[in-house]
């Protein structure tokens, strides 16, 4: 197994928490207050293994934590809860507070307790999410009587609406995809390779397809025309690639950002491009820490294990 460890600990870890993607496996031991003692991760995620051998991948990432004596709690979210994953954890229905009802998971080893957190479903317009609900949940219980909206930029970005400790509504966009698909395959994959960004270019694009959402499949040929004739720089084309499908979802999700306070999760490249879009249409936002907000989701998962 790939994975790689942290400082090793002293002590046994009072429980530990998992986040168990498709492609990839994080954990970490923790204390009962919420301390992380040390991590580890793999990429022996959801894809690549068969229900059975979910529990002995586990034990291969965290077994030098556990205690020989009881067994230790172990909280896991993300596509481990999947249909196709370790055992499905059936979606709660909108609106319902997020990564609650946690559901256990039979295990032959004795030193093991394992409970996931479900996904979310809306019926209409039909949508779900897997994962990202542990990160709202950890978003409340860092800022308890949040009423607003969180996005959740990536491959398939997310836009919920919390009120009263619930999430009430969201709604997914294949942005991230999207703009894969024309970078990597399509015939624009010509004018938008290499590194580098052009802000100017990406405010540009951003206003364009707020204004005329419409005219945005034209304008995706032109970046390769005008490379043709022009010699758009490939920073340029591809800082208005991203403008363009930023700002069609932007444009969609208008009745989520437009006079809410949003909190954009993921403290990345990609979530400060939201963070300057949703600025510059006069929306405020703050960015916070993915993975910080995983770890905080999972905490008040067990602490609903514990009672506490």
């Amino acid at each position: 197994m790939n994975s790689t460890d942290s400082n090793s600990i002293e002590h046994p870890a009072d429980w530990i928490a998992v986040d168990w993607g498709t492609s990839r496996m994080r954990a970490w031991a923790m204390t009962a207050a919420g301390t992380v003692l040390a991590s580890t991760s793999s990429d022996k995620g959801m894809g690549s293994l068969a229900p059975h051998q979910f529990e002995a991948t586990l034990l291969d990432a965290v077994g030098p934590w556990l205690r020989q004596d009881h067994r230790t709690p172990v909280v896991a979210c993300g596509m481990v809860g999947a249909r196709q994953g370790w055992m499905e954890a059936p979606y709660q229905a909108v609106p319902c507070a997020p990564a609650a009802e946690l559901m256990a998971v039979p295990v032959a080893d004795a030193r093991l307790s394992v409970q996931l957190c479900p996904g979310l479903k809306q019926l209409s317009p039909a949508d779900v999410m897997r994962g990202e609900e542990t990160q709202v949940a950890g978003l409340l219980a860092t800022r308890p009587g949040f009423d607003g909206v969180v996005c959740l930029p990536g491959t398939h970005s997310k836009w919920v609406r919390l009120q009263g400790g619930q999430v009430t509504a969201f709604q997914t966009f294949m942005t991230g995809e999207l703009y894969a698909l024309l970078a990597g395959q399509s015939v624009l994959s010509h004018s938008v390779g290499g590194q580098g960004w052009d802000d100017e270019a990406f405010a540009g694009a951003i206003d364009l397809a707020l204004e005329n959402p419409a005219a945005i499949s034209a304008r995706l040929f032109s970046l390769r025309a005008e490379a043709l004739l022009a010699d758009l720089a490939p920073a340029t084309a591809r800082a208005r690639l991203s403008g363009y499908v930023i700002g069609l979802e932007l444009a969609a999700a208008r009745a989520y950002w437009d006079g809410q306070p949003v909190a954009i999760i993921g403290a990345t490249t990609l979530g400060l491009h939201y963070g300057a879009a949703l600025e510059q249409l006069g929306a405020q936002s703050d960015i916070h820490d993915g993975e910080a907000l995983t770890l905080r989701g999972l905490h008040a998962a067990y602490q609903q294990t514990t009672g506490a």
